[in-house]
């Protein structure tokens, strides 16, 4: 089944704690997610940032939707009792627990007041109903990210492929390679050689030559295997044995899975991916505003 939403677990994750005896958050998430038959494949689904499973996050807010309302409480650091009020609660078999259920309690009207839930403009109330806070910002934040990613792409296009094929060498230098602007420059001088646009080095020794192709073309005109056979020739004429292909386009399935017979090693990045790149490495964008997200230190406290 789908990974429940953080209200569909208030109940589940409130009855648990019926016992009156403490419990591990831990314990709970496993609990719950055995409760409702997850997979190992949801239970590993992580967040868009990666840092946290998408389930584990969703439980986590569950509970402090709950303690805001004064159902649970938190005696010591990971640990969860239900209260006299939870136990009222479950005495009247709700059918449910949401936000709307808990808004009779008047913590936790403080709590919405002040997180000014309800007015999110432009959001889509059902979205904002299912997903934790953490979820939104983060969707917010892959729906901006994807905007500016096309507005990258699109502007790349329309440069000359002279200046294509320098940002594709400062990019690979700010990833690490080729130790320096300097050095990579001397590289490409030979741009344009029986297929290869550009060299540079794997590290900053120059242990290792990675040869470049670097494709400017539009997003309709997809890259196709012959074009990538075309490069591993070329790498093979110069002895070669590590390629990146990188085009503003993208590659048909053929050409994905390709795999040279010899020991040659490419990888494969298109418009999306290129885009995705420079946005990490800040090439061709500039920060404008950064949000930290923080939590309580425990340790601060002295709590175990």
């Amino acid at each position: 089944m789908a990974i429940p939403d953080y209200q569909s677990l208030m109940l589940p994750l409130l009855k648990l704690t019926s016992d009156k005896q403490e419990h591990a958050m831990r314990d709970v998430v496993e609990r719950l997610a055995s409760q409702f038959n997850l997979t190992s494949e949801e239970r590993k689904e992580l967040l868009p940032s990666g840092q946290q499973p998408i389930f584990d996050n969703r439980v986590a807010w569950a509970k402090t939707y709950l303690k805001k309302a004064g159902l649970l409480d938190a005696p010591r650091r990971a640990l969860i009792v239900i209260t006299e009020r939870g136990l009222d609660v479950l005495g009247n078999n709700p059918s449910e627990i949401n936000v709307r259920f808990l808004k009779q309690f008047p913590e936790f009207i403080e709590f919405q007041t002040a997180k000014r839930e309800d007015e999110t403009e432009g959001a889509n109330q059902e979205d904002v109903a299912i997903q934790t806070p953490e979820e939104s910002l983060e969707l917010a934040y892959q729906r901006i990210r994807k905007a500016l990613a096309q507005e990258v792409l699109n502007k790349v296009i329309q440069l000359p492929a002279a200046f294509f094929e320098r940002l594709v060498v400062e990019l690979l230098v700010r990833m690490g390679y080729g130790g320096s602007i300097k050095d990579a420059g001397k590289a490409i001088g030979g741009s344009g050689d029986e297929g290869i646009d550009g060299t540079i080095k794997e590290d900053k020794l120059g242990l290792d030559i990675i040869y470049i192709q670097a494709k400017r073309w539009q997003p309709g005109n997809l890259v196709g295997r012959p074009e990538i056979q075309k490069f591993v020739g070329a790498l093979a004429g110069q002895g070669a044995k590590k390629g990146i292909f990188i085009t503003t386009s993208s590659f048909t399935r053929d050409a994905l899975d390709y795999v040279p017979r010899n020991e040659t090693k490419i990888v494969l990045i298109d418009g999306e991916q290129l885009a995705q790149l420079m946005i990490d490495h800040n090439l061709g964008v500039a920060p404008q505003i950064a949000y930290e997200i923080k939590r309580l230190d425990n340790d601060y406290f002295g709590e175990e």
